[in-house]
């Protein structure tokens, strides 16, 4: 069975509550994601997306370079640890109805990682085919 740490991406990007949310616009604009995780410290204190951005901000029409990102972030983070199961994380998303997961050590509860839906489509799915193909390779004995 396939565990989180072997389909998420490592050495994530992350802010700081006290950056402005121009700051986060431009890293993900840098990195092409839709969300940051917003850390204090070691500590994961929340997630910022560009939702947060768009719905909290903007439409309140709050100054981008003045506005905090802990002051627009949302706080209710849902984690996961790396060696969780792929299957175990996605249910647990499917349940929640959200596309990305921050992971966690389990001892420290630090970021090591996040994982998209996209992330366990694209690689969850390659070791699913590579499986499925050695299944049906046809065998050399005759039954």
């Amino acid at each position: 069975m396939q565990t989180i740490q072997d389909v998420m991406t490592r050495n994530v990007k992350s802010i700081s509550p006290e950056d402005t949310v121009r700051r986060a616009a431009e890293l993900m604009k840098e990195l092409d994601v839709g969300a940051v995780p917003v850390v204090d410290g070691a500590k994961l204190v929340g997630m910022l997306t560009d939702r947060d951005i768009t719905i909290r901000s903007t439409a309140a029409g709050q100054d981008p370079s003045k506005t905090r990102a802990g002051d627009v972030m949302s706080t209710d983070v849902r984690t996961c640890f790396a060696t969780q199961t792929v299957e175990e994380v996605l249910a647990e998303m499917g349940d929640v109805q959200i596309r990305r997961v921050v992971v966690v050590d389990q001892a420290s509860h630090s970021l090591v990682g996040i994982v998209s839906l996209g992330d366990m489509a694209t690689k969850h799915s390659a070791s699913t085919d590579q499986a499925l193909g050695e299944i049906s390779q046809p065998s050399d004995s005759k039954a």
